[in-house]
Order: structure tokens, then C-alpha cells, then sequence
């Protein structure tokens, strides 16, 4: 069990790698206007919760929803590449929907 105050530093972490990544790192253009919102991590570290949105409408989600899955291997490893653990968070992918509900 991690304190609050390292899952936090690690949520900060995960999402600032895996933003860089998407926006500098994959070329794929399905990944344009699309936003890491906020980032939840496990009480044992072992999965990492990325809560993501897209300027769009529901087929641009879906084009995003499948560059995710696909490209989700490449952004875990470099994500664990700049994280000092033994081992490295799974990535799931979760959209987020509270932009269009406000």
C-alpha cells in the first residue's frame, strides 16, 4: 500500500509522460485533440487509470478509442521508462465524459 502523496506524485508523473508521448511521439493522426484528463492509480500500484477525451463527435471517439488500444503497449513502455519502480503500471483506458455532461 502506497501513501497518498506517492500515488499522487505517480498520477502526475504517468500523466505528463503519457501526454508528451501522445502529442510528440506517436504519428498517428487519429491522436489529434485528444486530452489526458486526470489519472487514477491502484492502492498496489499495479494499474493506472488514464481518464482521457477527444474534441469531437462520437466517430472521433471511436477513431481514438482504437489508436489507444493499439498504440497502448508503446506508451507503457514509456511511461516505466521514466518511473523508478520495480514494475511498471498497467495502462487501462478509460473516456472521459464529464466535458460533455457540463
Amino acid at each position: 500500500m502506497a501513501n497518498d502523496r506517492t500515488k499522487a506524485r505517480l498520477c502526475a508523473r504517468i500523466q505528463e509522460r503519457a501526454a508528451y508521448c501522445l502529442q510528440f511521439e506517436l504519428n498517428d493522426p487519429r491522436s489529434t485533440f485528444l486530452t489526458i484528463t486526470r489519472v487514477e492509480i491502484s492502492d498496489d500500484l499495479s494499474i493506472a487509470t488514464l481518464h482521457w477525451s477527444v474534441l469531437g463527435d462520437a466517430a472521433e471517439r471511436t477513431k481514438a478509442t482504437h489508436m489507444l488500444e493499439h498504440a497502448n503497449g508503446f506508451i507503457q513502455r514509456q511511461v516505466g521508462s521514466v518511473l523508478a519502480m520495480r514494475r511498471t503500471p498497467r495502462l487501462r483506458w478509460m473516456y472521459d465524459d464529464s466535458l460533455q455532461q457540463a
